[in-house]
């Protein structure tokens, strides 16, 4: 048995007062106000409504070790990512993973695997495969239901994904970024609960209407809470904060905790913020994480203050797990799965021959967005061939099927920004094939078969040298801790800015210029997409 003291945050009575908080074999006895000046604050733990953690690059235990730094003590966690590479199996070693660490993952089903048919994945997860994975006490909800032209239109596969869930009930999570009016309605009344893709009030707000929960989603790449935020303080109860996708250097720096001091600071009342960090997750989705109440859990949080947040201690179930930036969960053995099938490449293979056009279609990538816009630009000839035009900033791109010999798609793109090499990754939402940008056929061809000589990672390269960081666990993970995986990011993403990069997160944007359910034009290993239209599209006009 101990005690801590501290002032009290009493979340659901808006209230905050002096108390002695004991706790005997991880679970909150006794919660009793005191007659004492105290200066630190006790409250619920963060929790992050919806995140990959494969997108951090760590395993779960490793993402836990930084995690509990900034206080956060579970999380929703959709293994969709390692799904995509190596089906359930993947799922399992996520899940197994994270029972090895004192940290509450809260894992889904994976609702989107493949994600969709116009790209190669490397495995399939059915409806009954999903009734498995629904059937164990380890899977909390249906993930999120990315492929929401299959809810509006009746798909029998994913009807029957969600009648699982609903059987088990089993929340279903949503992702359906733009969709509004008759359609959100039926995508809502198929019973999806939540959605973390909404970028404008309008369709947050008709969402919310719909008796849906929205997500404030803060990620490395995607950006929405200066676009949500106002509605926090009317709909705080339907409301959560998440990540989505978490790079390890940003993890390094915060969490869950960054988000609510932003809130704070915009203006909203502190109970409203600590409601949709700590209380509204739990709830939603029943979790096994405590609430501050007697009979709970000991799973809580010690901070510096209501402001910035600045996390003194993390318990979860009565441990001690982080104290003062140290954190005191050890790291554990882990194997590293893998499925990468695909031979070296030629320089002739990123070639692409220029035809009876003017324009090209390109895809503009928009920094800190998931979205993309189509637009129309002269392309560089010579020789006969497209190349890259750094003049103009419309550079080569190519995705690589990774689970088999194929030829490279190739494509055009705009904002990277790069003036000479090139970057490339494994990390490539949803079906992790390889991705690069280059200035050259030449600059492309040595990214991409570096990224297959390690057998995963992310790079940049240029005439000089080379910078990677290995992703060798399903070629989307490191095998290193958080730290290490960190360090090494911040040097790949320093070359890539570099070779004249200006977008501030370039893996990270370049990971989704591969995400066909995200409008509007994405390549694949297969082509050119339209998202807008769900069908291919051609590169000359």
């Amino acid at each position: 048995m101990y005690t801590v003291t501290g002032n009290f945050v009493d979340i659901p009575n808006k209230a905050i007062y002096p108390a002695q908080v004991t706790t005997e074999d991880g679970i909150i006895q006794s919660i009793e106000k005191i007659d004492a000046t105290v200066t630190n604050y006790i409250l619920p733990g963060f929790i992050d409504a919806h995140i990959h953690i494969e997108s951090s690059m760590l395993v779960p235990s490793e993402f836990a070790r930084l995690a509990v730094l900034h206080g956060t003590v579970g999380t929703i966690s959709d293994p969709h990512e390692i799904a995509n590479v190596l089906g359930t199996e993947g799922v399992h070693f996520m899940i197994e993973n994270g029972k090895k660490v004192p940290f509450k993952f809260h894992f889904g089903a994976p609702s989107c695997v493949p994600a969709t048919n116009f790209e190669t994945a490397g495995a399939v997860i059915d409806s009954d495969g999903i009734k498995e994975l629904l059937e164990s006490p380890d899977i909390y909800y249906l993930a999120e239901m990315m492929n929401y032209p299959g809810v509006l239109f009746d798909d029998e596969e994913v009807l029957k994904k969600i009648a699982w869930a609903k059987q088990y009930n089993k929340p279903v999570d949503g992702h359906a970024p733009g969709l509004m009016g008759a359609d959100a309605k039926k995508y809502a009344s198929a019973g999806i609960t939540t959605d973390h893709e909404c970028f404008t009030l309008e369709e947050a707000q008709g969402k919310l209407d719909l008796g849906m929960k929205i997500l404030i989603r803060e990620g490395s790449a995607a950006k929405n809470f200066n676009a949500l935020i106002p509605l926090l303080n009317n709909n705080y109860k339907h409301m959560m904060f998440c990540s989505d996708d978490k790079h390890p250097d940003d993890l390094v720096v915060g969490h869950i905790n960054e988000v609510c001091a932003r809130a704070v600071d915009y203006g909203i009342d502190v109970f409203k913020v600590l409601q949709a960090a700590c209380i509204n997750p739990v709830k939603h989705y029943n979790m096994n994480i405590g609430l501050l109440n007697v009979g709970d859990a000991a799973d809580f949080i010690m901070v510096e203050n209501l402001i910035d947040f600045k996390v003194l201690k993390t318990y979860i179930n009565g441990t001690l797990v982080a104290k003062e930036g140290t954190s005191n969960i050890q790291p554990v053995a882990f194997n590293t799965p893998n499925n990468f099938h695909t031979s070296k490449k030629s320089v002739t293979d990123f070639e692409l021959e220029a035809i009876a056009s003017t324009n090209i279609r390109v895809i503009e990538a928009l920094d800190g967005e998931l979205i993309t816009n189509e637009i129309h630009c002269t392309p560089k000839i010579v020789n006969g061939k497209l190349v890259s035009d750094t003049d103009t900033d419309v550079l080569k791109m190519a995705v690589v099927n990774r689970y088999s010999d194929a030829p490279p798609a190739i494509a055009f793109i705009k904002n990277f920004g790069l003036k000479e090499g090139a970057i490339a990754g494994s990390v490539g939402h949803d079906s992790h094939n390889i991705i690069a940008v280059g200035t050259s056929d030449e600059a492309l061809c040595k990214a991409v078969n570096t990224i297959i000589e390690n057998t995963g990672g992310i790079c940049a390269t240029d005439a000089e040298k080379t910078t990677i960081l290995p992703l060798p666990v399903a070629g989307i993970i490191s095998d290193k801790n958080g730290w290490e995986t960190g360090k090494l990011y911040e040097t790949a993403d320093a070359h890539a800015k570099a070779l004249g990069s200006t977008l501030k997160a370039p893996f990270m944007t370049l990971s989704f210029m591969a995400l066909l359910v995200i409008p509007d034009l994405k390549l694949s290993d297969k082509g050119l997409f339209s998202g807008k239209k769900f069908e291919f599209t051609s590169v000359s006009l």
